[in-house]
């Protein structure tokens, strides 16, 4: 059975890509090996960014409805199945509410540094891997310029042994492949950065406006221990 011509280019296309990429790699020289190297460790961190930020880790809708809606469960007294989701301490959420939870019944300024110690480490671990970026975004493009420095040196050394403008040039180019790579990795590492700070910096700003709101519920109303 013959392959309709529709189909080939789907199937030749990734194979094209492969050896595009590969072939940018290997005319890059030896930085290409380092770069390469930061662009997987980039990745990494940037993946498990998505996943430690998601809102599922930090403040889970339904939770966050839990603890808008504490003071009523204290009152109808069905707070114990939410105080249960609080020391499962599966969300940043969850961990802080359970440390107002166990401090229940002291006064607000005992509660609230607490709270504010253990939001302390909460805010080291959102920030986790965003360190990495950074590195990235001074060593990648340095790596880059690196290499097409070190490039363009064998070049120009070997200028004297060919007049050859079409081969300088071409020369050059292979030269200028590790700074865009780094460049390239750089801007990546950027703009991921950025949108990472962005989105911790409002998962902060709504923590502390409910677990003030909490922290009052607790002590105002502390809840009997079970």
């Amino acid at each position: 059975m013959s392959i309709p011509d529709a189909v080939l280019p789907a199937i030749t296309s990734p194979i094209e890509a492969f050896q595009v990429t590969w072939s940018f790699l290997v005319r890059g020289g030896f930085f290409m090996i380092p770069l390469s190297l930061c662009s997987i460790v980039g990745m990494m961190a940037i993946v498990f960014k998505l996943l430690s930020l998601s809102r599922h880790q930090v403040i889970p809708e339904a939770l966050a409805r839990e603890v808008e809606a504490f003071e009523h469960r204290i009152a109808e007294n069905t707070h114990a199945s939410t105080i249960r989701q609080f020391q499962e301490g599966k969300s940043t959420l969850a961990r802080l509410c359970a440390v107002a939870i166990k401090n229940r019944g002291k006064a607000l300024a005992d509660i609230t540094q607490a709270v504010e110690s253990s939001a302390r480490e909460e805010t080291v671990h959102l920030h986790s891997g965003i360190g990495v970026l950074d590195v990235l975004v001074t060593v990648a493009p340095l790596l880059g310029l690196l290499g097409s420095a070190s490039g363009l040196v064998v070049i120009f050394e070997g200028l004297g042994e060919t007049t050859d403008h079409v081969v300088v040039a071409r020369g050059i180019a292979v030269a200028l492949h590790t700074t865009i790579f780094g460049i390239a990795i750089a801007v990546v590492c950027v703009i991921f950065h950025s949108w990472f700070m962005r989105r911790i910096e409002r998962f902060t700003v709504r923590l502390e406006a409910m677990l003030g709101d909490f922290v009052n519920v607790c002590q105002a109303r502390p809840a009997p221990p079970h």
